[in-house]
């Protein structure tokens, strides 16, 4: 039976650093299978000393790696090819036996990860809940640095602090272009400033889940990591190696998400499973944007939502059927440019927490965005060409404001005054000939 580790008591308010292993019971793993995995790794990798197979493992290689290794030499799965005197027995390059070869074989047919030692399910559950975001407290005042950069109406301004607050779901709906994916950055750009420790991989009933990906996490500076080298795998080590420190995830799905994406996905090939993206996203935000333009229809989406935000525990599926359990500590924030009425009817609307229109700016918001984008792209800005744009473009055609706009046509103006070789100024000539290339009239 499989020793499982325990994290020791912390004080309250403590930040959670993931215990150091001493021995294979503190790693929560079947000697057999962290056996198996060595014997992979070296199978990929030819010949490797005992320091770098314990770097490979992620595990220290006094009281640990080295214990692994030599149960495979008595076992004759593995031999020392060379050694450096006194340097220990880290120092000495390990090769793969015939014996070893068949185990290792035997070993991919069942699963071809062969990379950090994992850390059981139980483990990371309750290590997530020991890092849960809580409640994020802000104020209108750190709401005002936070979204610095963005044009809004106060009554929207208002809405997004509570929503933020309430760490739960936040729904945001309203035409194209008026910073409804900005408004979930600048949400995300807060999660990024804080870091949390996430686990290379899990290890459920002998399967493996991979969890960290380069993609979306962010590697955080980390203090606590023990260096990389043979005398530090020889050295008492000050947290878990199997662990990466992170910037708290902000994770983006759009149209490619569907409802095979919201599980473990099981890798037939390599035999062994990728987290999901919500999995990927606990302790941060999850951000779907488009909603509604899935491939799926948008209340299955939602009725696959329905647990893991009112209970904020989420269930996945092993390909042999089996149900895991794993906390849901996610901010989702639902973006659409669809009327919500054509999503959802009301009774799934009612389970999301905080719904906010970003709708289009005033003329006053309009005018402060342009300023600032002109500004930033060195376009020279002037209310009179502001108000030839607006009243010849937008006042006489019907055209609604949109707070992208300004951004598109300062760059306009740009490319059309490189071509002319003249200065980017808001002149009637160069605004007509940027509005005339970039609105089409439906």
């Amino acid at each position: 039976m499989t020793a499982m580790p325990n994290l020791q008591p912390v004080p309250q308010g403590a930040p959670f650093l993931p215990p150091p292993n001493s021995s294979l019971e503190d790693t929560g793993l079947s000697p057999l299978w962290l056996q198996d995995l060595a014997l992979k790794i070296l199978y990929f990798q030819g010949y490797l000393s005992g320091f770098k197979i314990a770097e490979e493992l992620a595990l220290p290689f006094a009281g640990v790696a080295d214990q692994i290794l030599e149960t495979l030499k008595r076992e004759k799965s593995i031999e020392v090819k060379s050694s450096q005197m006194g340097l220990g027995e880290g120092s000495y390059q390990y090769a793969i036996t015939g014996a070893g070869i068949l185990r290792a074989r035997e070993a991919l047919e069942r699963s071809q990860y062969a990379g950090p030692a994992p850390v059981p399910i139980a483990v990371y559950n309750e290590a997530i809940r020991r890092q849960g975001r809580g409640r994020m407290v802000v104020t209108s005042r750190s709401m005002r640095q936070i979204l610095a950069q963005l044009v809004l109406s106060e009554n929207t301004f208002h809405q997004l602090g509570p929503a933020l607050n309430s760490g739960n779901s936040i729904f945001l709906y309203g035409p194209p272009g008026n910073g409804k994916t900005s408004v979930a950055k600048a949400f995300g750009n807060l999660v990024l400033s804080q870091a949390m420790y996430i686990p290379f991989a899990l290890y459920v009933d002998g399967q493996v889940v991979k969890l960290y990906d380069s993609v979306n996490h962010q590697r955080a500076p980390d203090e606590n990591a023990t260096p990389a080298g043979t005398g530090s795998l020889r050295s008492t080590t000050r947290r878990d190696s199997r662990w990466v420190k992170i910037r708290r995830p902000f994770v983006i799905v759009g149209g490619e998400l569907t409802l095979a994406g919201l599980d473990l996905v099981f890798d037939d090939v390599n035999k062994y499973y990728e987290a999901p993206f919500q999995v990927k996203a606990n302790g941060g935000i999850l951000l779907i944007d488009d909603f509604g333009r899935q491939q799926v229809r948008p209340r299955d989406l939602l009725n696959r939502w329905i647990v893991p935000l009112e209970n904020r525990v989420d269930y996945l599926t092993l390909h042999t059927g089996r149900k895991v359990e794993i906390p849901f500590d996610v901010l989702v924030v639902f973006s659409t440019n669809l009327p919500p009425r054509d999503l959802v009817d009301e009774a799934f609307l009612r389970r999301l927490r905080h719904k906010i229109e970003i709708g289009d700016p005033s003329y006053e918001e309009y005018r402060e965005i342009f300023r600032r984008v002109a500004g930033q792209k060195s376009v020279q800005y002037n209310d009179q060409g502001l108000a030839y744009l607006l009243q010849e473009w937008y006042i006489k055609r019907g055209r609604k404001l949109r707070a992208s706009h300004p951004r598109d046509l300062c760059d306009q103006i740009l490319d059309i005054a490189r071509y002319l070789s003249s200065e980017p100024i808001m002149s009637r000539e160069l605004i007509d000939r940027a509005a005339q290339s970039y609105f089409v009239e439906l």
